[in-house]
């Protein structure tokens, strides 16, 4: 890293290698963290992973979103720790250790994009990269108090990056605010496709909120309850859990496709979660893919038809607020099956899901988001902000 200090281990501790960026542009004064997953010149790239680090010669090129950044004025300041191959949403990793979540000390600090999430709650970095492929910049935005989006699938390359399940993966970015949040988005998605209309039509999936806790409940009507919206049931037939068990077939099976064949290869140890997921994706047939296909192209129609082009969700990010670093392991457990039939929603589709901060459950933070319509990104992220700025108006 080129920070002299790092309190709360977001970074990866390589030796510091100057990275040029443009003196001038849009992002001109900002800083930039990047997740560990991409390929910055100058750097290895570990994947959050002992084996992978080891293997990793010096990066010659830099992922291509990386260098838009800096050509933007963005100034590198390192390399930020990721879970484990990016396998996980919880932001620990047994090999280099958890990120500090600054805005709730003794909780986690989500994954698997937690070092750029830390970084930039820390105040260490303006603008974090990351990678979300089931909720890996939502999950750790809304636990850390930040701005984050996920954008529409493939709407940024991913070129220099490490691939996990391809239809699912996307580069996210984290903030502190939202005129950073668009600025950076400014530089990395270009034009969008479709602009969202001054007075969407929002949408509240009555189904999602129904699976909210009390305080959660609670946050959700306190900033979304004044506003007049639609009602609408937006999961499948068969509810979420038919969603997810979807998500975790397809993503399980093009896990198979991409580092399941290095894990068997490098015979890297499996720590645990990993283990249990490898095994998983070892196991999924394309049999017993196409049900899932199915189920996710039927969905992404429903949601296209739902929202239009003037359509936008009310979304929960998650079902509650991180969880204390000391919890049982009963939690650790079951945490992430609670959250992703919240996540999988913007993931299964493809759609654009932009989280800002809105709250506090049992003294931590707890956000809130918005999904749009495919191609949306930027406008989606104008109308957060107005939403937030409406609410602290």
């Amino acid at each position: 890293m080129l920070l002299e200090h790092d309190p709360v281990h977001a970074f990866m501790p390589y030796p510091p290698v100057a990275v040029a960026s443009s003196p001038e542009g849009p992002l001109a004064g900002l800083t930039l963290a990047v997740k560990d997953l991409f390929d910055v010149a100058g750097y290895r790239t570990g994947c959050g992973c002992p084996t992978k680090l080891a293997e990793s010669d010096i990066k010659t090129k830099t992922a291509p979103v990386v260098q838009k950044l800096r050509d933007a004025g963005a100034r590198f300041v390192g390399k930020t720790h990721t879970d484990e191959l990016a396998w996980s949403l919880y932001g620990m990793n047994v090999h280099f250790g958890t990120p500090i979540n600054a805005a709730a000390p003794d909780r986690i600090p989500g994954g698997s994009s937690s070092g750029s999430a830390a970084a930039v709650a820390a105040g260490l970095a303006d603008i974090g990269l990351g990678t979300d492929t089931g909720g890996s910049v939502r999950a750790p935005s809304s636990f850390c108090g930040l701005w984050g989006i996920r954008p529409t699938h493939a709407r940024i390359s991913l070129e220099g990056c490490m691939e996990l399940a391809a239809s699912f993966d996307t580069c996210g970015f984290f903030a502190r605010d939202a005129k950073t949040l668009a600025e950076t988005g400014a530089v990395v998605l270009g034009n969008d496709r479709i602009e969202l209309p001054d007075t969407p039509r929002l949408i509240r999936p009555v189904d999602m909120v129904a699976r909210l806790g009390e305080e959660q409940k609670a946050v959700y009507d306190s900033f979304f309850g004044d506003l007049s919206a639609q009602e609408a049931r937006i999961y499948p037939a068969g509810g979420a859990d038919a969603l997810y068990d979807a998500y975790r077939v397809l993503q399980a099976y093009e896990a198979k496709q991409s580092v399941v064949p290095w894990i068997e290869k490098s015979g890297m140890p499996l720590a645990r979660g990993i283990d249990e997921r490898f095994a998983q994706a070892r196991s999924i047939s394309a049999a017993e893919a196409e049900g899932p296909n199915a189920l996710r192209a039927a969905f992404r129609d429903k949601m296209d038809d739902m929202l239009g082009t003037d359509g936008v969700l009310l979304a929960p990010v998650v079902h509650d607020a991180p969880f204390r670093l000391d919890a049982p392991q009963e939690v650790f457990d079951g945490f992430r099956h609670l959250a992703m039939p919240f996540l999988c929603v913007a993931g299964m589709t493809g759609l654009p899901q932009v989280v800002f901060p809105a709250g506090k459950v049992d003294g931590a933070p707890y956000g809130l988001s918005i999904i749009g319509p495919r191609g949306s990104d930027r406008s989606l992220i104008g109308l957060a902000a107005r939403l937030v700025g409406h609410q602290h108006g």
